[in-house]
């Protein structure tokens, strides 16, 4: 009977004892900021005779 009072302590104290995990939503919103500057640059290498039929027949386009 002794052992059966000792086990019903231990058993109580660690279940006492287990970590609880809980999710809530921040108070504040989340903001990220982001300074990105973008650039890019587009070369277009048009054939010689590309560019001769273009420029015989410019009603093409």
């Amino acid at each position: 009977m002794k052992y059966i009072g000792f086990l019903f302590i231990v058993l109580t104290g660690l279940a006492a004892c287990t970590p609880t995990v809980q999710v809530a939503a921040p108070k504040e919103p989340i903001t990220i900021n982001l300074n990105v500057k973008i650039e890019h640059e587009i070369y277009v290498k048009v054939d010689k005779a590309l560019d001769n039929v273009i420029s015989e027949s410019s009603d093409l386009f």
